[in-house]
């Protein structure tokens, strides 16, 4: 199983950016590039970004 590495703020901000880009997709104010929305959504939910892995990147706190 993957570790979380995307912390609270970084979540919120994938979530808005995610749901932003599907919204103006579906009404039509960008193309099929609005479907890239889907990207930062799913990692916002799950909370496991894997461009973050190769750099070793985590935005979580620590414990």
């Amino acid at each position: 199983m993957l570790k979380v590495n995307v912390g609270s703020a970084d979540r919120v901000i994938r979530i808005l950016v995610g749901l932003l880009l599907l919204a103006a997709h579906f009404t039509g104010y960008i193309g099929a590039w609005g479907w890239l929305g889907v990207v930062p959504l799913f990692t916002g939910i799950f909370r496991i970004c894997p461009a973050y892995l190769p750099f070793g990147i985590n935005t979580c706190k620590t414990k």
